[in-house]
């Protein structure tokens, strides 16, 4: 499956508190990635992530969308694709 990618993305600005892990993890699912999410203690939250780049976008896209989430900057990194993993949660 040379088109499933996974990433480490970073979220910076205002993304905790506001339902950004709720949201994440509800949409990951519908668009069947997998990986997880968590808040970090400096107020950004942190996830790995997945699937096919597109839907990796979508994601991004919908949290962004979102009307208290206020995404101000990602750091992304691309992983090796890990096969065991079977939903999104969060951690």
């Amino acid at each position: 499956m040379a088109d499933i990618v996974r990433k480490h993305i970073i979220f910076h600005g205002s993304v905790q508190g506001v339902g950004f892990r709720y949201y994440s993890e509800h949409k990951a699912n519908q668009l069947r990635l997998t990986g997880w999410v968590k808040n970090l203690y400096n107020g950004d939250v942190e996830m790995e992530v997945q699937g096919s780049e597109a839907a990796i976008d979508e994601l991004v896209a919908f949290l962004a969308g979102r009307r208290f989430v206020q995404i101000t900057g990602m750091d992304v990194k691309k992983l090796d694709v890990v096969e065991e993993e079977r939903s999104f949660g969060i951690d």
